[in-house]
């Protein structure tokens, strides 16, 4: 192997490739000799537009050894050209500004050109000024945008920021406060649009945080400015974290690894599982340390709720990360199951696990088993005050019912979407049953999906059955019950679905499942009011009848016919797919039917 990388090695020394590079290295002129500022910036213009093509060499045949090598020795040659001791300072500070883009491109070749890219960057760190190399090293990093391979070009300045960030000596605030939001933003856009293996990418973000830290926890006699780096890192940490779980392979042990320190860290900055999935307010917290100018800053922040709720995950995942964030998982659930108001407020931050399409389905299924741990079974129901206070969270819950929804409508798991559809029921039960109606019917309002239609009215249906049978109590003789879910509004939500907004009768049979549920519903409220003598939702009155029969069962009913008769002649399994489909929907609309023609002659 030594004998190969000898004869590598003086194969390109005897190359033209080495001659060009070292007669524009030799070319490199002192700033003070040089008469013509346009001479010395086309000498570097010239060293890399070199590298760029050995760079499209190496790429364009990458099985090819000797454009590989020929690039390789290449960056060496610059290696020991920097960290020449002759070599004059302003030519040093002059290349810092071009070389660190140029070298770090070679990055997706293999991680032997990573580490050769770092290493010049190294020498530059080392030879240049902390705030001057941070600037250029943020300027590097910006230019990923127009690179192909995002991911690894990043690696080498992202390891030099590391580095740079703690040689900082003044204004360690302010200048770690500007460079966080350019890191982030280029951590997202790498995360969630690269293929690429992103473990190296994680692993230097970590090193940075790792780096404010070491920077936050020197500080002396300074609480305010501690506190106000504590901020910034606990929201670096926050958005590393959602990113990591969404580029990273869950499987992988490297995901763990890199969620495990992500976590000491967040301990140190103060961040208390039960505060981030509660009261946690990135506003607040960004307002804090970026002051009047926040807003200019909140798009880099755009997946701190997610890291929030992530944090919370991990540890109820991982009891190592439970330790190392300090937290007992069992106290928190409890917390959380004993107090109304923090688990609406976790409820909300919980969806935007659920929401976030680039997380694995582990993910999602672990957030479903925590929702069930916080939701299910004996939990502190509802007071006056929560009742008081339902409007503030209503918005929150909604759309985390919506994310529940979509999870039991879209998971590959049959188990995850009973847990989920578990969950779905667990936070409706939650809701003040006054309310309870109008959050379903907004569900279903928002639901293209006819199954899921289907599960929702059917869900409606046990509600009203539920309340029918038991909110009945005698005191002092005089009947008081509760009929919150037996109003007019549940005639309105059958409409809706037998006689569609947009008028005409509904798509049958791709809307078949919706329209058996609605007829079962309509169903079991005309038998209930016809049994107990009464007409809470106003089913029994002469109008109602009307227009129920005339306006939404016999349309209906010509539309299930005519789709029966045209079926019966075929016999291709579509046809008979949908006769199956129909045959229990005719059987449901004649039995309304006749309820309705039987009450109509009694009201005549």
């Amino acid at each position: 192997m030594s004998i190969s990388l000898e004869s590598e090695t003086a194969s390109f020394l005897g190359s033209e490739a080495h001659t060009n590079l070292q007669r524009i290295l030799r070319s490199c002129p002192k700033l003070d000799e040089v008469g013509d500022s346009h001479e010395y910036e086309n000498t570097f213009s010239e060293l890399v537009n070199f590298l760029d093509s050995l760079l499209d060499a190496a790429f364009s045949d990458p099985y090819n050894e000797h454009k590989e090598n020929d690039a390789f020795e290449a960056l060496s040659e610059i290696h020991r050209y920097i960290c020449s001791p002759s070599l004059d300072q302003e030519v040093v500070d002059a290349l810092s500004f071009e070389v660190p883009k140029a070298v770090s491109k070679f990055a997706g070749i293999s991680s032997k050109f990573s580490d050769m890219a770092i290493s010049i960057i190294d020498q530059f760190i080392a030879k240049c000024g902390p705030r001057d190399m941070l600037s250029i090293l943020c300027d590097t990093l910006g230019y990923s945008s127009k690179v192909t391979n995002a991911a690894s070009y990043i690696v080498p300045p992202l390891s030099g920021i590391s580095k740079v960030l703690i040689s900082i000596r003044r204004r360690q605030f302010q200048q770690v406060k500007e460079t966080i939001p350019i890191i982030l933003n280029v951590l997202k856009a790498v995360s969630l649009k690269s293929d690429e293996e992103l473990d190296n990418v994680f692993d230097r973000a970590v090193e940075i945080a790792n780096s404010i830290y070491e920077v936050c926890d020197k500080l002396v006699d300074e609480d305010a400015a501690r506190e106000k780096f504590r901020s910034l890192l606990g929201l670096y940490v926050l958005q590393c974290l959602a990113l990591v779980s969404a580029g990273v392979s869950y499987t992988a042990s490297s995901c763990h690894s890199l969620v495990l320190q992500l976590s000491r860290i967040s301990s140190y900055c103060g961040l208390s599982y039960l505060s981030l999935v509660t009261t946690y307010d990135v506003e607040v917290v960004a307002s804090a340390v970026f002051g009047e100018n926040k807003d200019d800053y909140m798009d880099c922040l755009s997946h701190i709720k997610h890291g929030c709720a992530l944090s919370v995950i991990w540890g109820h995942v991982s009891e190592e990360v439970a330790h190392a964030a300090k937290e007992d998982m069992t106290v928190v659930k409890d917390e959380l199951r004993n107090n109304q108001i923090k688990r609406w407020q976790a409820i909300g931050t919980l969806k935007h696990v659920l929401s976030f399409v680039s997380l694995p389905w582990e993910l999602k299924k672990h957030t479903i088993n925590f929702l069930l741990c916080i939701t299910d079974g004996d939990i502190r129901g509802n007071c006056d005050d929560e009742q008081s206070q339902w409007s503030s969270y209503m918005p929150n819950l909604f759309s985390a019912l919506q994310a529940v929804k979509m999870v039991i409508m879209y998971t590959p798991d049959p188990e995850h979407r009973k847990n989920s559809f578990a969950v779905l029921k667990g936070v409706l039960a939650d809701i003040p049953i006054s309310q309870r109606l109008d959050i379903l019917i907004a569900l279903i309002t928002n639901t293209d999906s006819s199954s899921m239609i289907a599960i929702l009215v059917d869900l409606v249906r046990r509600e009203m059955h539920t309340e029918i049978s038991s909110s009945t109590s005698v005191v002092k003789d005089v009947q008081h019950i509760d009929i919150s879910f037996w109003t007019p509004s549940v005639l309105e939500l059958v409409e809706s679905i037998l006689r569609p907004p947009q008028g005409g009768p509904p798509s049958l049979p791709e809307q078949s499942d919706a329209v058996l549920s609605a007829l079962n519903l309509y169903r079991f409220v005309i038998m209930t009011e016809s049994t107990g003598k009464t007409n809470y939702t106003g089913v029994l009155s002469r109008s109602s009848l009307n227009k129920v029969y005339n306006e939404w069962l016999l349309p209906l009913r010509t539309l299930v016919t005519g789709i029966m008769v045209e079926n019966k002649s075929d016999y291709d399994e579509l046809a008979i797919d949908t006769l199956c489909t129909l045959n229990p929907l005719e059987l449901v609309l004649y039995r309304c039917i006749e309820l309705v023609e039987e009450k109509l002659k009694q009201v005549t």
